[in-house]
C-alpha cells in the first residue's frame, strides 16, 4: 500500500498521488511491492536499500546517511494477540523535499497521524515530524508495558489459586514480549544518541533542520525511551522472580503429593502383609474359627490406624 499526504499551513491534510507529488509531502509505504519501491526510489532519488531496509522483520535500529537523504530505522511496538507483544522495523527517510515511512504492516504508531489530528503535525516540517513519530513510538512502548504489568498481576492472582499450565504459558509469552521490547529500546536509544550528534552536522542542515522546539521534542523522546527501558528492566526482574517463585511452589506441591502417596503406601501395605500371612496355603492359626476373619481384619485396621496416627504426627499428611 502506498499513500501520499501533504499538510497545508491552514491545517487540513490532503491526500495526493505519485503523479502530482509535491514538496513537503509524506509518502507512507506499507508492505510495498517491488514496483512501488522502484517508482518511489526514482521519484525521490532515494537509495533503494533505504526503502528495503524495513522489510526485514529482524532488522535492528540504526541510522544511515547519504548525500541527499537520512534514514532512521527504529523498532516500534506491536500487539500480536491478547498476551503477545513484538516489535517491528519502521524506516523513516528524510530528503530535502519529502519524508518517507516504510513498514511491513500497519502500525498504531502512525495511525495517529491522520486527518483527525492534522493540526498536531506538519508533513513539510520533516525533522519535527520525525521526532513526533519517535515520540509516539516511545509512548506506545510505555502504554504496552502498563498493559503487560496489569496482565502479569492478573496471572499472579490466578496462579495463587491454581497452577494451570495455561497461566504459566501466558507468563512465558509476556516474558518473551519484554525481551523483544528490551532489545528494541536499547537499539532505539543508540539511534537517538546518534540523532543528537547529527543535528549539529552542518552538511545535513538542508535535510535535518533542527529548531529550538525540535530540540525540546527530541529531549522528550530520549526521556520517554529511557523511562520505557527502566520499566522493561523492572518488569523483567519482577516476572523472572515471579516465575522462579511459582516454579518453587510447583516443585514444593509435587513434593507434598509424593510425601502423601508414600504415607498412603505404608498404611495400605500393613493390611496387605497381614492378609498375605493368613492367606498362605499352609496350616495357620485360627484356620477353623468362624470369627478369625473379623479378628484379623480388626488387627490389621488397628495397626494401620496406629501407623496413620504416627505418620500424621510426623507431618506426613
Amino acid at each position: 500500500m502506498l499513500k501520499v499526504y501533504k499538510s497545508h499551513e491552514s491545517g487540513p491534510l490532503e491526500e495526493l498521488g505519485l503523479k502530482n507529488l509535491e514538496k513537503g509531502s509524506w509518502i507512507k509505504i506499507v508492505d510495498p511491492t517491488p514496483y512501488e519501491l522502484k517508482v518511489v526510489a526514482r521519484l525521490t532519488d532515494v537509495e533503494p536499500d533505504f526503502l528495503r531496509s524495513a522489510l526485514d522483520d529482524e532488522e535492528r535500529s540504526h541510522t544511515d546517511v547519504e548525500d541527499n537523504s537520512v534514514m532512521v530505522l527504529t523498532n516500534v511496538p506491536v500487539v500480536r494477540g491478547n498476551d503477545s507483544y513484538d516489535t517491528l522495523p519502521l524506516a523513516i527517510i528524510l530528503t530535502e523535499d519529502y519524508i518517507i515511512t516504510v513498514c511491513l504492516e500497519e502500525t498504531s504508531v502512525l495511525e495517529k497521524f491522520d486527518e483527525a489530528n492534522a493540526r498536531s503535525f506538519r508533513t513539510f516540517k520533516k525533522t519535527r515530524f520525525l521526532f513526533q513519530i519517535l515520540y509516539n513510538s516511545a509512548t506506545f512502548f510505555l502504554r504496552y508495558l502498563r498493559q503487560i504489568s496489569k496482565i502479569s498481576d492478573e496471572i499472579e492472582l490466578k496462579l495463587r489459586d491454581s497452577m494451570e499450565n495455561k497461566e504459566i504459558l501466558r507468563l512465558l509469552e509476556l516474558q518473551k514480549g519484554l525481551t523483544y521490547f528490551n532489545a528494541a529500546l536499547r537499539s532505539n536509544g543508540a539511534v537517538l544518541d546518534k540523532l543528537l550528534r547529527l543535528r549539529t552536522n552542518k552538511a545535513l542542515h538542508p535535510i535535518l533542520k533542527v529548531y529550538e522546539e525540535d530540540e525540546d521534542l527530541l529531549e522528550d523522546v530520549i526521556i520517554e525511551n529511557k523511562q520505557a527501558r527502566e520499566m522493561v528492566d523492572m518488569y523483567s526482574t519482577i516476572m523472572s522472580r515471579m516465575a522462579d517463585t511459582f516454579s518453587s511452589i510447583i516443585s514444593n506441591n509435587q513434593n507434598l503429593v509424593m510425601k502423601f502417596l508414600a504415607a498412603m503406601t505404608i498404611i495400605l501395605a500393613i493390611p496387605t502383609v497381614i492378609s498375605s500371612f493368613f492367606g498362605m496355603n499352609v496350616p495357620v492359626p485360627m484356620a477353623d474359627q468362624s470369627w478369625a476373619f473379623v479378628f484379623i481384619a480388626l488387627i490389621a485396621l488397628v495397626i494401620a490406624g496406629s501407623s496413620a496416627y504416627l505418620l500424621w504426627r510426623k507431618d506426613m499428611f
